[in-house]
């Protein structure tokens, strides 16, 4: 998460504000597949739950690599949705 803040030059803005429709569809991919893996396995506890996590994170990123290569452009990049605003102190 650390590493796609900085790409997108985010610093205390929500990440999920400035990702693109398919970063979104990805990030939700990845959560659901967790959550039915889980459920799936009745994950119990921290270490079964980061393997599950890891392999709902793994559908979501095969996926991503598959489109990316179809369409030859990348999903995750520094655009951002929303445009920078600067903070009024009041």
């Amino acid at each position: 998460m650390q590493e796609h803040k900085a790409l997108k030059s985010l610093d205390s803005q929500n990440l999920r504000d400035n990702m693109s429709e398919a970063e979104l569809l990805f990030t939700a991919l990845a959560e659901l597949s967790t959550r039915q893996i889980a459920e799936t396995d009745e994950a119990k506890g921290l270490e079964q739950n980061k393997k599950t996590a890891k392999q709902g994170g793994t559908i979501a990123k095969n996926a991503k690599v598959e489109l990316e290569s179809k369409t030859h452009r990348k999903i995750v990049d520094s655009s951002n949705f929303l445009k920078p605003t600067k903070l009024i102190k009041k």
